[in-house]
Formats: structure tokens, sequence, C-alpha cells
């Protein structure tokens, strides 16, 4: 199981830090991803959101969960070198699709993304998972920011809603108040970024973004996978995605007609 994206310092890094740069994994698909995400804004999916209210000023927007209806993420998840990186980079023999999203601040856009680690809204479970995210534009001070080896913090993060930024579950023991990584000196790995290079982060990494105050857009695609050990978990509340209706119980695979298998 190879590619020609990774060296033994990348996979070492995914694993320890739980965030890496892929320089140009994407470069070949900028036009396909700025075709689905135009065609994703102009027919928002379910879940889509922006802040159109409120004192922020520009505009945020994200939706999640629209690859099975926007046939350039589809053809980007099924041909592109992601799977086959995935399966280097979480150590699996199987990549699995969980779902997709588009985040885009437009220039001027002063919203911040909110620390927080995508597991705890996930009711997916295990160590073999990864998020790439990828830039169609370039970007500088609005891009992603991860805080390294967060993913291997013994007590997860309590979720917020991105918009009001208030809890997502009823606070309990579980989980521990989103922390201010700036302000605890935390190790920060961000990178300057050009269209088609990719971050691959863990489903536990601490993550977030800062606005977008420059006066060009900062359009980015992501998309998760799972591996081997993936397995339906309960949560204490919603989760999100939600996905309704899927039937699973605790400890069970994923559903593959939900969830394809797509490598090998």
């Amino acid at each position: 199981m190879s590619t020609t994206y990774l060296d033994e310092g990348q996979i070492s890094a995914y694993r320890t830090e739980g965030a890496v740069l892929i320089k140009g994994l994407l470069a070949n698909w900028v036009e396909t991803l700025c075709e689905g995400i135009d065609r994703n804004m102009r027919n928002p999916g379910t879940y889509a959101a922006e802040n159109v209210a409120g004192t922020e000023t520009g505009r945020f927007f994200d939706d999640y969960c629209n690859w099975q209806r926007i046939p350039e993420f589809e053809n980007v998840i099924r041909n592109s070198e992601l799977a086959a990186v995935a399966a280097e980079l979480m150590d699996s023999d199987t990549v699995q699709v969980f779902h997709d999203h588009v985040l885009v601040k437009e220039p001027g856009t002063s919203k911040a993304t909110p620390w927080h680690q995508d597991s705890p809204y996930y009711f997916v479970d295990g160590m073999q998972n990864v998020s790439f995210w990828c830039p169609v534009d370039p970007v500088t001070d609005a891009t992603l920011r991860c805080v390294a080896g967060s993913h291997l913090w013994e007590k997860p993060v309590l979720p917020v809603r991105w918009l009001a930024e208030d809890q997502f579950y009823a606070d309990n023991d579980q989980y521990q108040p989103v922390p201010d990584p700036d302000a605890q000196a935390m190790l920060i790995r961000e990178w300057d970024m050009q269209p088609g290079d990719v971050v691959a982060f863990h489903f536990k990494t601490l993550h977030g973004a800062r606005g977008n105050n420059t006066n060009s857009r900062r359009r980015a695609f992501s998309v998760r996978f799972v591996g081997d050990d993936a397995c339906f978990v309960t949560r204490p509340g919603k989760t999100s995605p939600p996905f309704p209706g899927h039937n699973m119980k605790e400890g069970q695979r994923l559903r593959e007609d939900w969830f394809p298998i797509i490598y090998p």
C-alpha cells in the first residue's frame, strides 16, 4: 500500500501530531472542486447554514452531506488519490466514506471557525479515521489551524454550535471545556496553502480557523473517511450529521449502503 504523495515523515507526523500538510494532493482537481462548490452554493442541501444576521460581517457558508447529489464531489472522492492516501495514513485495509463538507468565507468575513474536535459531533468511534481539508483559493491567515497532539487527549472537548457558539450537548464530566490554544500557548500547526494543497487531520484533532479579513474568497472542500476499526457509538444528544433513520446499533460497523467502501 503506497502512494506518490506521502513519505514516512508525513505518516509519522499524522500519527503523532494528528495533522499534516500534503502539497498538491488535489492540484489536478481544483477546477472540478470549484464547479462542485458553485453548484452546492446555488443549490444548498438540508444542512446548509450561514451567518446572515447578528454582528458578524461578510458571509460564512457551510454545508455537508452532499457528495451523492453533487457529481463533482463524488468524482473527486471516488477517482482522486484521496482514498489511497487515507488508507496509508490510517494504516487501514479499507476506506469508507463518512461525509463531505463545504466551507466558504467570502471576503471580509469576520466569523471565525470555533476551536473544536469533529469526533464528539459524530456517531462514529475508532482511531482509524482522517479528514482532508482542501482550499480552492490561496489561503494565509484564514487557513486551517490544528493543535498538535490533541487527538491523543484523554478527554474530548465539548462540542458547540458554530453560529451560536452554545453547547451542543448538556455539559457533563465526559467532556472538557473548549480551550483557548493561543492564550494557553499550545503548539498550533498552520500552513499557507495553494489551491489543491491538502491538510489531513484526525477526527479528534482540535482545530479551527480565523475569519477571512482579506479581499479574496476562501472556499474549502473537506471529506471524512473511516477505516477498519470504525463503529457506531451513541452520544449524549443528536449528532451532526444526524443521518436520521440509519438504524445502526452500538458497536456496529457503519452500514455500507450509506457509507460505501471505496478502497480497495
